[in-house]
């Protein structure tokens, strides 16, 4: 490793057999530069293999007992180090000149050496082009997979369409998704590995299509290629490198495409439309290719209608907060035991948004913590009115994603909301997914009990739906399971899906928290989860969400007078 003192200097090896022509030499460079010298090529290749990192440059003598300079040459080609230092020969033959530049010598100094000021200028003119050489390519390519940078991909893409104006150009983004639960599980040198290979697989692919390719990061590629029909040989060649490392059930590849056949847009945007498509089929099994088309276009001028007016509508009050009564089916009747609160947009342009649409979009730019604190206090208060007009307190459970517990004044805005409104923290719950907690457990679990501790309930939403272990259900503290409603489709009396809900009731009843089952629609899915011992059940079979002012009326009453 060089020195700091080295990594401010350059050095010089001088090698030659002649005592004379290294002080000569020595004189001459010890103006400008450090200066180390070697009388043979055995010692020089010594003196490189011990101080490469440290050597600028290399003045060598061609004509040499033992190992000439030729040799030297040879072997610092054969070893790659022609690439970390760059060599000027000494001679006064004129055919040993072309030789030994083929060889890959940079330059040539022609004896005797009468001319220093010309020596110094080489010296000099060979070290700066060097070095400007190799920062150039550091920059230019990724040291993992020897692909172009973003920056120098998008140039080189440029030229390239100044070279063919009239070519069709696909422009691919390349994904592998859950990279980062590979590095986890297998570590980060098989990760690498894995990243190489879909380099390799890219190069071969651009033997066929043409154009160039590029990383973006971590576990995402580009690839600008002459317009092709069937991308389906990308995920082809791309599975085929990867083969010798994952199983196929491993390897979840995912393209997005942009063709820009009038060749109007910028380059940036064409792949910005091509990440979009890639994105789209993040969470949909089964689907690799996505195209962006038409319909992606409109979305997409839909969504940024909603980005830019949500502000307003939180100003507004456009979203409204409505409520899903959940009703404890133990007994003999079902009763209201609480809600859940339910976020819905209702726009003054484009009428009722659905929360499938908006809640994502403001997940993926960062809005949605500030979509939930508006819910947070919206149902504070609500509680706080229901109190205050019927006489009794109706327990609300808001949802809450891993994107609001990162935030670090979380509990300090739940603690400040409920004592503004004078609640009991056990009468404001907290919903928090299943997934939530296997992103980064051991943080979630610290909040979760923290908030516990404060007297607040936690609800595990969305349970079955992740990838905890049943060994994580011991240490994730909580105080009911949500179950999936994907659970309880299509149950029937001991088909497969009620043997599921089964298992999920004795889980729980071993943790000792009960059972909430939602998205219950039907009379035989709620006498199924009644007899099977579910404790609560929520769903349109119960009731909608409903308007604050609707739902009063299920207060003190139950299921049965209700509906």
């Amino acid at each position: 490793m060089r020195t700091s003192n080295e990594l401010f200097e350059r050095k010089v090896l001088i090698v030659d057999d002649e005592e004379i022509n290294r002080e000569i030499l020595g004189n001459i460079i010890e103006s400008e530069y450090k200066v180390a010298f070697a009388k043979d090529g055995k010692e020089a290749l010594e003196i490189i293999h011990d101080k490469k990192s440290a050597i600028s440059l290399v003045l060598l003598d061609l004509l040499m007992p033992e190992l000439s300079g030729f040799d030297v040459l040879k072997e610092m080609k054969k070893e790659n180090l022609l690439t970390e230092i760059p060599v000027i020969v000494l001679t006064s033959e004129k055919d040993s000149e072309i030789e030994s530049l083929k060889l890959g010598a940079a330059d040539f100094l022609t004896k005797p050496y009468n001319r220093p000021e010309v020596i110094l200028a080489r010296v000099r003119h060979s070290i700066e082009l060097f070095e400007n050489s190799k920062i150039i390519n550091a920059t230019e390519f990724d040291k993992l997979t020897n692909l172009y940078t973003p920056e120098f991909f998008f140039e080189y893409a440029a030229l390239f369409d100044q070279r063919k104006p009239n070519q069709v150009m696909d422009a691919v983004v390349i994904n592998f998704t859950r990279f980062h639960l590979l590095n986890q599980l297998k570590g980060r040198a098989f990760g690498d590995r894995i990243l190489c290979a879909m380099a390799d697989g890219l190069r071969s692919i651009l033997l066929k299509t043409g154009g160039l390719a590029g990383r973006k990061d971590a576990d995402t590629f580009f690839a600008y290629i002459p317009h092709i029909e069937d991308y389906k040989i990308i995920i082809e060649k791309l599975n085929e490198k990867l083969s010798h490392l994952l199983k196929a059930s491993e390897t979840r590849l995912r393209l997005g495409i942009y063709t820009d056949t009038e060749r109007t847009l910028p380059l940036l945007q064409s792949f910005d439309h091509a990440v979009q498509a890639c994105n789209s089929i993040r969470n949909r099994a089964g689907k690799e290719i996505c195209i962006y088309d038409k319909e992606m276009a409109e979305r997409e001028v839909f969504n940024a209608h909603l980005l830019e007016d949500f502000e307003a509508a939180i100003e507004q009050k456009q979203f409204k907060v409505q409520y899903q009564p959940k009703f404890n089916i133990t007994g003999d009747r079902a009763k209201l035991c609480s809600a859940e609160a339910l976020v819905r947009w209702i726009h003054p342009e484009l009428g009722f948004v659905r929360p499938d649409l908006f809640i994502p979009l403001f997940e993926e730019n960062g809005l949605v913590t500030k979509l939930d604190r508006y819910v947070w206090e919206e149902s504070a208060r609500q509680i706080a009115r229901w109190k205050k007009e019927l006489g009794m307190t109706i327990p609300v459970s808001v949802n809450v994603s891993r994107i609001d517990i990162a935030a670090p004044d979380m509990t300090d805005f739940i603690t400040k909301i409920v004592k503004e409104n004078g609640l009991e923290a056990k009468d404001y719950m907290l919903e928090i997914t299943e997934s939530a907690y296997t992103e980064d457990s051991k943080h979630i679990i610290e909040v979760v009990e923290n908030l516990r501790s404060l007297g607040h309930k936690i609800e595990m939403d969305d349970f079955g739906s992740g990838y905890s272990s049943l060994n994580m259900l011991t240490s994730m503290p909580i105080d009911a399971l949500k179950m999936d409603k994907a659970f309880i489709r299509n149950i029937k009396p001991g088909n497969k899906g009620m043997a599921l809900v089964t298992l999920v009731l004795k889980i729980a009843q071993t943790l000792g928290v009960p059972v909430i089952a939602e998205g219950v629609e039907t009379e035989d899915e709620y006498k199924l989860l009644k007899a099977a011992g579910c404790d609560i059940i929520q769903g349109y079979y119960f009731s909608k969400p409903l308007p604050p002012e609707d739902f009063s009326k299920y207060a003190g009453n139950d299921k049965g007078d209700a509906k």
